[in-house]
């Protein structure tokens, strides 16, 4: 992959915009993103088949009282994992690859600035995790009778607040890892923290208290409560004022950390 010019764009010398340059490093990033089995495997089918394992707990479980459908706790948990493994884990693999050969550093000697560099090659996985989730409502819609949600603003609100959150999360976890390899392991314990706790396998709802206030704080919670909140309709303003100030606040922190810690250069 080599940096991104004014020839790559095709465009005339002083011509080129942001937009277009993040086009032209997501069209790059997107071909090696296809050349890359494994990292592509993981994006577009273990959020496809997590549903099917999904369905069989989540039908044990006792959700008389909690205001909950199976149908809409599998597609609030269904676009989590979409987001864990289409955005995040993708990415973190992504990043630490690209640092690892050299090509972040190239980029930066180029017109693009270092937003742009991180923006343009998330997009193919953003984009990825947008189509996944598409197809994974209109499938649930269509298989589990779930109908259209009440209230559809939450649930946009939620997928677009995880859009913007993970690939900044997924920038700060490769730049504490070494390696490919070791970017993957880094990125192993929050999406386990996630799956486990932030209502995606477990709701919220059927939890302990105490227990349920702590996992309100994970960055996945709140785009599983405003998703699920968006099928439900009930979802109180107090929960939704939480959701939103608590994935605002993770997605801040995640900015602030990439710009105080992210390394473009390969560790030594």
């Amino acid at each position: 992959m080599t940096a991104v010019t004014h020839e790559g764009t095709g465009a005339e010398a002083g011509t080129t915009t942001p937009v277009s340059r993040m086009a032209a490093l997501a069209r790059a990033e997107l071909t090696l993103l296809g050349r890359t089995k494994a990292t592509l495997f993981a994006a577009l089918f273990v959020p496809l088949v997590m549903p099917v394992g999904l369905s069989t707990s989540i039908d044990g479980m006792d959700l008389s009282g909690t205001g909950l459908s199976t149908g809409a706790v599998i597609i609030s948990s269904t676009l989590g994992f979409s987001l864990l493994f289409a955005v995040y884990s993708s990415l973190v693999s992504v990043y630490a690859a690209r640092r690892e050969e050299l090509v972040l550093k190239r980029l930066r000697t180029g017109e693009l600035r270092d937003a742009e560099i991180l923006a343009g090659a998330a997009l193919p996985s953003v984009a990825i995790a947008l189509v996944q989730s598409v197809v994974l409502i209109a499938a649930c819609i269509a298989l589990l009778d779930v109908g259209a949600p009440e209230a559809p603003h939450y649930a946009v609100l939620g997928l677009l607040l995880g859009l913007v959150m993970w690939p900044a999360l997924a920038a700060v976890t490769s730049s504490f890892s070494r390696s490919v390899e070791g970017a993957q392991f880094m990125s192993m314990p929050l999406i386990f923290l996630s799956m486990m706790g932030s209502g995606t396998f477990v709701p919220l709802e059927v939890m302990p208290d105490g227990l349920a206030r702590i996992c309100e704080l994970l960055p996945l919670t709140p785009v599983v409560t405003l998703v699920r909140g968006g099928w439900t309709g009930g979802l109180p303003a107090s929960d939704v004022l939480t959701a939103v100030v608590t994935g605002v606040a993770w997605t801040a922190l995640a900015m602030w950390a990439v710009r105080r810690w992210f390394r473009w250069e390969p560790r030594r």
